[in-house]
């Protein structure tokens, strides 16, 4: 399984930044929310494993999953569509949604994932996040989803008054993978990316942080590329599925 930090430099020597095409899984189908909301959800593909297969086909690197049931729940839900998905694709995923205790954290890692998404328990459980990044190096990032700079969590269902760039910051010496940002009022809106928080989140750390929500196009990318900050990479989902962005395309333009 290929690393971030293996990506080979873009022509201008930068590190290219990675496009993680989402697929976000609710009642075993790939869907997609506006804003978060379960009851907006559009299914796009009936079988995740199918679509997950296209986008590595059209040259991804990542796949970026999402187990919405399971975030809600606390507990992993559609798990028999990500272990469909793990076998049907060679390249590394990461998954985010109801992974809340080691155990789990554990069998995830065991069944091929390359890397788990750890949100609400990183502001319930902070402690777990810093075992499980000293358990296992490189396979373990944070999920900071934010509405308003502030952090929501079980499926951005419950508010929180914590900050979003100080939850960052509190994890600097734990080790993690990354740190996946995600402006709730940007996902699935097509509105485009929230730059300039984002930059400013990758700023005030040294972790490497992954943009998430509203990229909407390739300037979107582009936008997010020359920010200013040494991005990791971005994720998008719906505009992937709408046609808005055509992956090989956009991995192109990324890979300078």
């Amino acid at each position: 399984m290929q690393n971030p930090a293996d990506i080979p430099p873009n022509l201008t020597g930068q590190t290219a930044m990675i496009l993680y095409p989402a697929i976000d899984l609710k009642d075993g189908k790939a869907v997609r929310l506006l804003r978060g909301e379960m009851d907006k959800a559009t299914v796009f593909n009936d079988n995740p494993a199918a679509q997950a297969t296209e986008f590595v086909a059209a040259g991804c690197e990542w796949l970026h999953l999402v187990d919405l049931n399971g975030a809600f729940a606390g507990a992993p839900v559609n798990a028999a569509a990500v272990e469909a998905i793990l076998a049907a694709c060679p390249v590394p995923a990461q998954l985010g949604g109801g992974i809340r205790d080691m155990a789990t954290i554990e069998a995830w890692l065991s069944k091929g994932l390359a890397r788990v998404i750890l949100g609400t328990v990183a502001v319930e459980n902070p402690d777990l996040v810093r075992q499980a990044a000293r358990a296992f190096p490189g396979q373990v990032a944070v999920g900071i989803d934010a509405r308003n700079g502030k952090v929501a969590t079980k499926g951005w269902a419950e508010e929180t008054n914590v900050d979003a760039t100080d939850l960052a910051r509190s994890f600097e010496d734990a080790g993690v993978a990354a740190i996946i940002y995600t402006d709730i009022n940007r996902d699935g809106a097509m509105q485009g990316p929230n730059v300039e928080a984002t930059a400013a989140l990758a700023r005030a750390v040294s972790i490497p942080v992954i943009a998430s929500g509203g990229v909407s196009s390739i300037a979107d990318l582009i936008a997010l590329r020359d920010c200013g900050a040494a991005l990791n990479g971005a994720i998008s989902g719906r505009a992937l599925y709408d046609g808005a962005i055509d992956l090989k395309e956009a991995l192109t333009v990324l890979r300078g």
